[in-house]
């Protein structure tokens, strides 16, 4: 069975008002990462990891912990690999990229960021993607393949399974059911040379600015993560400017929702408009269709 257009954005509609908290308006379903992730954060804060890149030694043991966690297929264990910067994929939600800088190799770590009020989750109109309250950007089966996410994401993180019959939008979860249970992410547990801390961004940006202030000369003063797109889960410290890391330092501090206000607010009017210009397509076809029966008619 069908199911018509008033249906649709009703379901739509309730949709969000349901997984929205008490008390928020109706304006939601415009904008509801933006207001989702508000919300959240007023009651409790979130949880993030603080990766501090003077400490990673490229040894990729993340990388393997996830694939492993998550029945991904286990990366290439050659080092051939880090010849050159790679990017995450539907099939590795995290890896470790090498970097020459003026201070010699640097190894970083690339993955969601889990930004506090996330593009992505804006942009989605079935609420597939969620800001959890533990931190976490999610995606569930919702998904209805427009893909907005993907395209809204600054960090050029969420993955489509271009290749599959069914396919789902695939990224690093921060290890969400384990957050649940008060566990570490995978990575943050695999990582032997203690590059990764996991905890409240609030503790995660103190003691970043423990160690900026404690080891002068051993790190720049900056903490990538704590503003930029309005402050991101996964922060970063490092001992050469951001840029040298694959980081991209163009962003500002404003969070993405904040520019698709105007895209976001025209969806629904597109939702309206687009039966109607079918239907107007199929009256044309139509008449055109009899006219040419007509004059067929006549010339016999």
């Amino acid at each position: 069975m069908g199911i018509d257009r008033r249906t649709f954005l009703k379901g739509l509609g309730t949709g969000v008002a349901a997984a929205a908290p008490a008390g928020v308006a109706a304006g939601s379903l415009l904008l509801p990462g933006k207001v989702g992730a508000k919300a959240a954060a007023e009651n409790r804060e979130f949880m993030g990891v603080l990766v501090d890149t003077t400490r990673c030694v490229g040894c990729r043991s993340c990388e393997m912990a996830c694939a492993d966690a998550h029945n991904l297929p286990m990366p290439n264990g050659d080092a051939s690999v880090l010849d050159k910067k790679r990017d995450t994929s539907e099939t590795q939600w995290t890896l470790i990229n090498r970097y020459k800088t003026e201070k010699g190799e640097v190894f970083a770590k690339k993955q969601c960021m889990h930004c506090n009020q996330p593009g992505c989750v804006a942009a989605c109109l079935v609420k597939a993607m969620e800001k959890k309250k533990e931190g976490a950007v999610t995606w569930d089966d919702n998904c209805m393949g427009c893909r907005f996410c993907m395209v809204s994401c600054p960090f050029d993180i969420p993955k489509f399974e271009y290749g599959s019959a069914v396919p789902k939008i695939q990224k690093c979860s921060l290890c969400w059911e384990k957050l649940q249970k008060g566990e570490k992410p995978t990575c943050v547990e695999a990582c032997p040379a203690e590059a990764l801390t996991f905890g409240t961004r609030r503790e995660l940006i103190e003691e970043a600015n423990r160690r900026i202030y404690r080891d002068s000369g051993k790190y720049i003063s900056h903490i990538y993560g704590e503003h930029e797109v309005g402050g991101t889960g996964y922060l970063y410290l490092s001992s050469v400017p951001f840029e040298q890391i694959g980081f991209r330092t163009d962003l500002g501090t404003i969070a993405y929702p904040e520019y698709s206000k105007g895209f976001l607010y025209s969806v629904p009017i597109v939702l309206l408009l687009w039966p109607a210009l079918l239907v107007g397509v199929s009256t044309l076809t139509k008449r055109e269709g009899e006219v040419r029966s007509k004059e067929g008619g006549e010339k016999r």
